[in-house]
């Protein structure tokens, strides 16, 4: 089959060799795959991830075929990926956090490989790593069951591509790492495919009043079709803190940083209101740290929440999402900036990176 194969320098279309779905494992044909700004980051070497491998985390398709002890999927089923194939049985995963999966974090990420340790993936004889379990810039992809979820056969192939991370992650961060309380003050600092999820996720969690943060005034316009109701343009030399405060002066209730640098992350802790909770939703670079007051966030009772995933439970919020893209409360279309064939996706990188593109989608 075609895939994109990242070695470290080059990412080139390549011929790759897929084996069948193991014990608890499907094979999915791919229908799209979503460019994320977490692929920038394995380009520019600020994550260790184990090299070669097949890229993409975010994509949607239809299981072609089924390994043993399969009995929740079936061939022809329309699914979700999800770059969390949790595993069900550690102890993060009984608590009801599978977002956190002990499998995930410690064999699937870091070895690019499956559950069983090992790789269904290569070329010309040589190992190829997965990429979070998932390897969506290919036709097809192997993953855990868990990983697969089935959602309506009604909805957009394509589109729903969106749901297995941007959405799940930005809505996500709304309903489940903050527990947004209706009626409270929100902001979302950067727009990309995440931030403007934040955005939609305030607005269906009934934010009374939503702030868009970026630097384009392009994706600002589009923040405020999905549900901002106040709109900053940040320029050189803004103080950003003192204008986010000025533009909701009863005080931010929540803050999500979709961007992860750390002056954002700063900025996010720094505009809080009394009581605030400042989400860090955007990845940084390993390694990095932020400075804050922790007097002044004692003093004014205010958290700082890490987001992973949205804090995602894959099978209850999935399906979810995409009844709500049926329902019309959900609007992914707006959000796509290309779709492209997949022989296309070094350029796709290339216009994320440039900051051209919102989220495009790969369709093999």
């Amino acid at each position: 089959m075609k895939a994109i194969v990242f070695n470290g320098t080059d990412v080139e279309l390549a011929d790759v060799e897929l084996s069948a779905p193991g014990p608890g494992e499907v094979s999915v044909k791919i229908s799209a795959a979503g460019v994320c700004h977490s692929d920038l980051h394995i380009l520019r070497g600020e994550w260790g991830v184990p090299l070669p491998l097949v890229m993409g985390h975010e994509g949607s398709g239809i299981v072609s075929a089924l390994g043993e002890s399969v009995t929740d999927l079936a061939v022809g089923d329309h699914v979700v990926l999800s770059w969390v194939p949790n595993c069900g049985v550690c102890r993060y995963c009984v608590l009801g956090r599978p977002a956190q999966c002990e499998m995930v974090a410690n064999v699937v990420a870091p070895g690019g490989v499956l559950y069983d340790g090992t790789s269904r993936l290569s070329q010309d004889g040589s190992l190829l790593h997965h990429y979070l379990g998932v390897s969506s810039f290919a036709e097809y992809a192997v993953v855990p069951q868990s990983g697969a979820i089935k959602v309506r056969s009604d909805a957009p192939l394509d589109l729903i591509a969106l749901v297995g991370c941007a959405i799940a992650t930005g809505v996500g961060a709304v309903r489940n790492t903050a527990r947004f309380v209706a009626g409270s003050t929100a902001a979302v600092i950067g727009c990309g495919g995440v931030g403007l999820s934040v955005v939609q996720g305030a607005r269906l969690e009934k934010a009374s009043k939503i702030l868009a943060v970026d630097l384009s005034q392009e994706k600002l316009d589009l923040a405020k079709k999905l549900g901002a109701t106040h709109t900053l343009l940040v320029t050189p030399g803004m103080d950003v803190v003192r204008s986010m405060k000025a533009l909701i002066p009863e005080g931010l209730d929540y803050v999500f940083d979709a961007i992860g640098k750390i002056a954002t992350t700063e900025q996010a802790i720094g505009a809080l209101g009394l009581g605030g909770s400042a989400v860090v939703v955007g990845l940084p670079p390993t390694g990095q740290t932020a400075r804050f007051d922790p007097l002044i966030l004692a003093e004014a009772d205010q958290r700082i929440l890490g987001c992973n995933y949205g804090s995602t439970v894959p099978k209850r919020d999935i399906p979810r999402l995409v009844d709500e893209l049926m329902s019309g409360d959900l609007d992914l279309e707006s959000m796509v900036s290309a779709r492209r064939p997949l022989s296309e996706a070094k350029s796709a990188l290339d216009d994320l990176n440039s900051g051209l593109a919102l989220r495009q989608l790969l369709i093999p």
